[in-house]
């Protein structure tokens, strides 16, 4: 760095053979005693030592030489000043740099050191080279430290005993920061340690001799301009600044663990998607760090990023996060899903195999199954070729048999399913930005609490998020908006799901999702929904609905609460079981579904809220609540608010145990289900028997299988008015649907009754 070259700053004094005027023997302000025509001082044109020089006898004690040129002091430049000198006849003087330090207003700065080194003349006619250097700053080598100094008037002392002649060549002053800059400069150049930056030779050894000197220093790593080959993992434990880029295997690791966010990669490596892998592949190989920041940008990415083969890790359980920025796919040929069809046999007696799968082989591991039988989200876990057998993420409801079976591997932009083991990941504050090309996020083979904060889920093909096996044990989905790829299809048309789980513990919370074919289908228990608005309505008039919410387990010790159930509904299955019919277990219920709007709009008379779908019969309710709600129609009314799909069984009623439907608001529903139910009944004209209908209101249109009580309002009357004391007995499950209760009277009895008939049977 030169500021006389960068600047244009004047700093070199005129030579001696300009002129003695601008050269005085004060100090060198203005007003000043001169040299010109001075009797001590005089031209020498030809010196054989030094050409044109001046010629100085020496007669006061400290004899001076200034330029009257004022030389600017900058912070952070430093200067300079040289003479030679040779003693010619005379005493022998001393020779030192000096100069007049001025503030800004042409006055003298105190406290400032003006001379630097003194050097003595012991022999005539030999030269002597004398300097200092100035700056503002006390760097080691500055001899006048001239820290708020404005300008100087710079030359030399000759000082000792008077009466000898020195010839003194021109002075010189220099700029010489460039000796500076490496102290200046808060970095070191990997460049320094012999790094060469060609994209051929190996410089590894080079950036890590650089980044230890960095780090000795305290000081950051420059990574100047040149692309360079990093042939072995790499950790640099200092900031580091990236105006060159890297070259580095898959399987090499950069390490930046104190400039680990993804702008620094992006630098590193020159392009968005290599950049977001080795930063990725970074989190799991240091302690430093648990996350990595996008710092709010977007990422462009080609292909499916296999975090465990980036990690080259297959169990990790330690916190690790990717928070803060946008990931988009390039479009491209990288996304498009694999799809096979083999041959398998199915036996319910090894419920989460297929055997003798033929073109085993080509069917590749987390695809999604279909075919006959098949339920909804079933994936293969695990394969073993020489076997010739599927491992399935759950069992096959259509019994045992041999047909052909289409698989279909989806692809997910971030990929975490070659993790035999992954625990307490988390996504936070990221946008998928899929283009209805690529699904989102599959989760690992087995682990815990994956975790999904405040993330955007933009148009996935099939899936945001998928488990193909328990990587969803404990999965928590906290205010993430879903936003389906096909809002404009039918609701008929749809396939893409916004989340699927196959192990227990799923909360889904204050999320939003908008017109996916279904929200979420849980195949586990313990599950907490709560405070989400999924819609899944279309324009289409009397329009079809599907569930958003599908449960696929029977007893579910699930919660759904708060949540806005728009133009879809919640949906009780057994279709993951290899032998759906009831076979002495528990049967649907251990849910409770409370404090929920559901609205649907444009729909036939035909749809329901709450659908309960066995898959073999048997079946019944047992410890199933719903209560608080609110259930409403626009532009057209429906004629219930539950049912069961009898499309291959129907339910139990005579088992049903512990089912409250109570205190729920109905609009534009023809028959509102409740139970306990309590009704009153007017016998009008005197009979024996008193048949008191439910009008279809328990739910499910069940039994009447319990009279919880019956109070008689007012006094029971004969024909004659004569006062019943009698007490009637109770007859349930009556009439051809068995739901009605009979009253029995001693003798023909007219009056009012209040009941309370319960669809199910509590002790």
């Amino acid at each position: 760095m030169n500021k006389a070259v960068t600047e244009g700053l004047i700093l070199m004094p005129p030579p001696f053979a300009d002129g003695l005027d601008v050269w005085s023997s004060g100090d060198g302000t203005p007003g000043a005693p001169s040299y010109d025509g001075a009797a001590n001082a005089a031209f020498v044109p030809s010196d054989p030592d030094f050409g044109g020089c001046l010629e100085l006898l020496k007669t006061e004690t400290t004899q001076r030489l200034r330029w009257t040129g004022q030389v600017p002091v900058i912070p952070g430049l430093y200067l300079r000043v040289r003479a030679r000198v040779k003693a010619v006849s005379g005493a022998l003087p001393t020779v030192r740099i000096a100069g007049f330090a001025a503030d800004s207003g042409g006055g003298a700065v105190g406290g400032t050191v003006t001379q630097g080194p003194s050097v003595a003349l012991d022999q005539f006619g030999q030269t002597v080279t004398v300097s200092a250097i100035i700056g503002t700053g006390p760097r080691g080598g500055v001899d006048m430290n001239w820290n708020g100094v404005s300008h100087g008037h710079l030359g030399l002392d000759l000082t000792g005993p008077n009466g000898g002649v020195v010839r003194i060549d021109d002075i010189v002053i220099e700029d010489v920061t460039s000796f500076y800059l490496r102290d200046l400069m808060d970095w070191v150049d990997v460049r320094d340690h012999g790094a060469v930056g060609d994209g051929v030779v190996d410089d590894h050894a080079a950036f890590v001799a650089a980044a230890n000197e960095a780090a000795q220093k305290g000081c950051r790593l420059l990574v100047s301009e040149g692309s360079y080959v990093i042939g072995a993992s790499l950790t640099i434990d200092v900031p580091v600044r990236f105006q060159g880029t890297l070259v580095m295997a898959e399987a090499s690791r950069l390490q930046l663990t104190r400039s680990y966010d993804f702008p620094t990669y992006r630098s590193a490596f020159g392009d968005d998607d290599t950049a977001f892998r080795k930063g990725v592949q970074a989190l799991f190989h240091f302690t430093d760090h648990v996350a990595f920041d996008l710092c709010g940008r977007r990422v462009r990415i080609a292909a499916p990023v296999d975090v465990a083969a980036l990690a080259g890790l297959s169990a990790y359980a330690q916190r690790r996060q990717i928070c803060n920025g946008q990931l988009e796919i390039e479009s491209g040929a990288a996304w498009d899903n694999t799809v096979v069809t083999a041959q398998a046999t199915y036996d319910t007696g090894a419920p989460t195999e297929l055997s003798n799968v033929a073109n085993i082989a080509n069917v590749p591991v987390g695809a999604r199954v279909s075919g006959t039988g098949v339920g909804r989200e079933v994936y293969v876990r695990a394969r073993n070729v020489s076997a010739g057998t599927l491992t399935l993420s759950q069992p096959l409801h259509g019994g045992s048999g041999t047909q052909t079976y289409t698989f279909t591997a989806l692809r997910h932009l971030l990929d975490l399913s070659g993790f035999d083991t992954l625990e307490r990941f988390e996504v936070d504050r990221i946008e998928f930005l899929c283009k209805g090309e690529a699904s989102a996020i599959t989760l690992p083979t087995q682990g815990s609490i994956f975790t999904a904060q405040a993330c955007t889920f933009n148009r996935p093909r099939d899936k945001a998020i998928t488990s193909t096996g328990t990587g969803c044990q404990g999965l928590i989905v906290d205010n993430c908006q879903f936003l389906s790829n096909e809002m404009a299809l039918p609701v008929q048309d749809r396939v893409s799901i916004a989340i699927n789980a196959n192990a227990n513990d799923v909360k889904l919370r204050n999320n939003r999702v908008v017109r996916f074919a279904h929200f979420a289908v849980l195949c586990g228990t313990g599950n907490l929904i709560m405070g989400n608005h999924f819609f899944q309505g279309d324009t289409e008039s009397n329009a079809t609905r599907q569930a958003g919410l599908v449960f696929t387990r029977i007893n579910l010790l699930s919660t759904v609460t708060g949540n806005y159930v728009d133009n879809c509904f919640i949906e009780l299955t057994n279709e993951h079981s290899a032998d759906p019919a009831w076979s002495g277990q528990f049967s649907f219920g251990g849910l409770t579904v409370t404090g929920n709007f559901f609205l649907c709009s444009n729909v036939g008379s035909w749809f329901r809220f709450v659908v309960v779908k066995p898959f073999g019969p048997g079946h019944f309710l047992q410890g199933l609540q719903v209560s608080g709600n609110v259930f409403r129609t626009l532009n057209g009314g429906i004629a219930r608010a539950e049912a069961v799909d009898t499309t291959h069984a129907t339910l139990d009623f005579g088992r049903f145990r512990n089912v409250i439907w109570q205190n729920n608001a109905y609009n534009g529903i023809d028959t509102p289900a409740e139970s306990p139910l309590v009704l009153r009944h007017d016998q009008n004209s005197a009979a024996s028997n008193w048949t008191i209908d439910t009008g279809g209101k328990l739910p499910f249109q069940g039994w009447a299988r319990t009279l919880a009580s019956f109070v008689i309002e007012g006094a029971p009357n004969g024909p004659g008015n004569e006062v019943r004391t009698g007490m009637p007995y109770a007859s349930i499950q009556q009439g051809a649907a068995r739901d009605q209760v009979r009253l029995t009277w001693p003798s023909a009895t007219r009056g009012r009754v209040v009941t309370t008939i319960r669809v199910d049977n509590p002790l």
